[in-house]
This record gives structure tokens, C-alpha cells and sequence, in this order.
């Protein structure tokens, strides 16, 4: 596949950027696809669907809204003008189908089995939490504040680097074997919070900490911030998954498809630390 162009939505964020990296580094064709790229895709206008899908061979998908109807219904017709087009693989990210408060997953598997029934060679991936969360999102100012406080009790997680997700997605859209995987992707221990704010602090060498709230006083500490009720009420279900335990669990998927380990967050709190992520 090596003369063949991919499609990768997503591009600017965190696992899209590191595909479309890791794919010029093989010196793969890569193509940008967002409502600002210079061949512009929209999900919510197919009118710039084909001009992206030209020529490619392979998508990288993160979408919208994963879980509504309407991300159901754009990712099946997107699979099928793909399909029509000539491109072959596709990845989508997705998520571990667990019963989250406020988050409606029911619509989730269609999505995933959207891009097969139209007839392409596809895998599936739910990552768990990225390591970049707490450098790169919503947990940065938390850190830099020196006071990480969420709901999530003494929950365990198996976070995983951003890294090791592209390479597995990279793995998929260029190698045979992956059609019709799904691959459930863990970093290699399971880490309550606590303990990952405990590593972001010795590699930083500051005196930072997590507070458990209850639900209720993460919400109102959220509000008070300005965030926004959805986004309060879809953060409290996430962790809520965290603290009872449902994510309490190791895969080895990552190994299974890159033939290594997963990368451990104990070196990736050094790198980000060195490369400043932290410095206030």
C-alpha cells in the first residue's frame, strides 16, 4: 500500500496527529481531512465527502458525536460512498461498550459495523484513557494547578499513550490481519488516580495531588468554572466508570498487533516533564 493515499479525520487531535505522523514517517500518502484542511471534509455536509475520498484507500475515522443517531447514520453513508470510491481499510475509534451513566451508547455498534456491511476492511478500536489527558487536555490545568480533584474514588484505569494507539491504527490501515478486529487497547498496569498524579509529580519534582470529590461537588465546582451542563453531566459518568471498577482490567491487544509492550506512563510522565508540559 505504499503508493496509496490515506484518509485521516481528526488530524489536529490527539491520536489523528500521531497517525498522520506516523504514516508520513513511513512515507505513506496522508491526507488531512477537516473543514479547514486544504481538501475540506465536513461529516455534516457530504457535499465534501468525494473530493476527500479521492484516490484513498484507506480512513482513519474519529467521529463527532460518537453514540448518536446521526454519527450512526453519517459514518454508514460515509462507508458506503468510501466503499464506492475504491477504498479498501478503515479504522474507526470507538469505546468499550460499558453502561455509562449519561452517555447513550446505543447507537455505538451499528456505527462499528457500518464500515463492514458497506464492505470494508475494518477494525475497531476502544482505547481506554490516554496518558495525554493530563498534558494535552482537560486534565493539564488540573495538574499545573498542583490539585487534580475528580470523582473518581480510588477507580483504577488502564491508561494508555496516544502513541501506542496510532501505531496500532497505522499497524491496521497498512498491514494484512486486521479486518473485522476489534482491539480493546490498555497500557501495561492498572493505575488508580492517585497514583498517576503521583508519577506526574516525581518526574516533575512538585508537590502535586489528587482530591476525591463526591459527584456532587465535582459538579459544582465544574459549573462554577462555566463548563457546561453536558459536558458536567458526561465527565460524572466517565468517572463514575472508573471508580465501580468497570475499566478495572488489562488487555493485551496493544502487544498482540504491535508485537511490544505498551508504553508504561511512568516514561511518558518523565518526557512530558522534560519537554515542559507541566512548567508553570
Amino acid at each position: 500500500m505504499s503508493n496509496e493515499t490515506i484518509l485521516v479525520t481528526g488530524a489536529t487531535g490527539k491520536t489523528g496527529r500521531r497517525v498522520m505522523q506516523q504514516l508520513q514517517d513511513k512515507t505513506m500518502p496522508v491526507r488531512a481531512a477537516s473543514r479547514s484542511s486544504q481538501v475540506r471534509f465536513d461529516w455534516t455536509d457530504q457535499a465534501t465527502w468525494a473530493p476527500a475520498l479521492r484516490d484513498v484507500t484507506g480512513m482513519y475515522l474519529v467521529a463527532p458525536d460518537l453514540g448518536s443517531a446521526q454519527a450512526t447514520e453519517n459514518i454508514a453513508a460515509l462507508a458506503r460512498q468510501a466503499a464506492a470510491a475504491g477504498v479498501r481499510r478503515a479504522v474507526l475509534v470507538s469505546f468499550p461498550h460499558l453502561d455509562t451513566p449519561n452517555l447513550d451508547i446505543n447507537h455505538v455498534p451499528a456505527a462499528e459495523q457500518a464500515l463492514s456491511a458497506a464492505g470494508l476492511e475494518a477494525t475497531v478500536l476502544w482505547p481506554r484513557w490516554f496518558f495525554q489527558n493530563f498534558s494535552e487536555d482537560f486534565l493539564l490545568d488540573a495538574v499545573r494547578s498542583g490539585d487534580v480533584r475528580l470523582p473518581a474514588g480510588e477507580g483504577k484505569e488502564a491508561f494508555i499513550d496516544a502513541e501506542d494507539i496510532a501505531a496500532v491504527a497505522v499497524t491496521a490501515l497498512t498491514q494484512d490481519g486486521h479486518a473485522g478486529q476489534t482491539y480493546e487497547l490498555s497500557g501495561p498496569r492498572l493505575m488508580s488516580f492517585a497514583d498517576a498524579v503521583s508519577d506526574i509529580a516525581h518526574a516533575t519534582g512538585r508537590d502535586i495531588r489528587y482530591t476525591p470529590l463526591s459527584a456532587e461537588t465535582y459538579a459544582a465546582e465544574q459549573r462554577a468554572s462555566g463548563v457546561p451542563e453536558e459536558w458536567v453531566q458526561l465527565a460524572i459518568g466517565m468517572y463514575a466508570d472508573i471508580r465501580s471498577g468497570a475499566l478495572n482490567s488489562l488487555t493485551g491487544d496493544v502487544e498482540k498487533v504491535l508485537g511490544r509492550p505498551p508504553r508504561d506512563f511512568t516514561d511518558y510522565a518523565r518526557t512530558a516533564a522534560a519537554q515542559g508540559a507541566w512548567t508553570v
